[in-house]
């Protein structure tokens, strides 16, 4: 039988071709076209897969047996709706994720569709790039307030990017030194791109550097920090220091 992190990036892979077949088509309403597909696409193959867990996706009804479950698949078919339905943009993604009762998330793969790549966490990989100015990613519709004033504090330029996934991807890739984002994000949002990070040696947690915890009654999980190991002090001060004067 594959094993959980293989089944989480063949998955990623197979609905990633799916978006790109569709995207290809031209048709209206493109990003809910998009989550439907690979919504159906992912529930029924995990259905078949593995029968005696549950999910928590963003494009379905919550169930609250997932509270009582030990096993509970965290999906977002479609990480960057909004990004997937502008032509030309690659930075959306697919979010399959396994969280496991008393050991949190075990299983985890950020599929990128449009870059070809897929990363999972049985095969981390990170690089650390040596740069003059090291770069923050935040999101390009709802940056934190207080964004400008971290960078500024470390000495970082400020690169705006779609996707919650492809943001953590291009961390892990060593694209970027960290991807902070505030005011709002659920636990599809992030429960894939943390365990390739954390399973490729990066720092993830809240912005006052707490744990991210999956599987709550509420999946809310309004803000996060991935960043290299070595920033994780630096870039949580700041975060203090300007958030705490917004």
């Amino acid at each position: 039988m594959m094993t959980d992190a293989r089944l989480a990036a063949d998955l990623a892979d197979r609905a990633g071709s799916l978006l790109c077949a569709l995207r290809g088509e031209g048709l209206p309403d493109l990003g809910k076209r998009g989550d439907a597909l690979s919504n159906d696409f992912l529930l029924a193959e995990l259905a078949a897969a593995r029968p005696g867990d549950a999910v928590l996706s963003e494009e379905s009804a919550d169930d609250p047996r997932r509270l009582t479950a030990d096993r509970v698949w965290i999906i977002d078919p479609l990480d960057g709706t909004r990004e997937y339905a502008m032509p030309g943009r690659s930075d959306w993604a697919v979010h399959v994720a396994l969280w496991e009762r008393d050991r949190g998330i075990t299983a985890a793969a950020v599929a990128q569709p449009a870059l070809g790549k897929v990363h999972v966490s049985d095969r981390p990989s990170s690089n650390t790039p040596v740069r003059d100015e090291p770069r923050l990613l935040v999101s390009d519709s709802r940056p934190p307030a207080w964004a400008r004033a971290v960078a500024d504090a470390v000495g970082a330029t400020l690169v705006p990017m779609g996707s919650a996934g492809a943001k953590a991807m291009a961390v892990v890739r060593g694209e970027a030194d960290a991807y902070l984002h505030a005011g709002g994000q659920y636990e599809w949002d992030s429960a894939a791109p943390v365990g390739v990070a954390l399973a490729a040696g990066l720092h993830a947690s809240r912005v006052d550097g707490s744990p991210l915890e999956y599987n709550r009654p509420r999946p809310y999980l309004p803000d996060l920090l991935i960043c290299r190991a070595g920033w994780r002090s630096t870039l949580l001060d700041a975060v203090a220091v300007a958030a705490g004067g917004a």
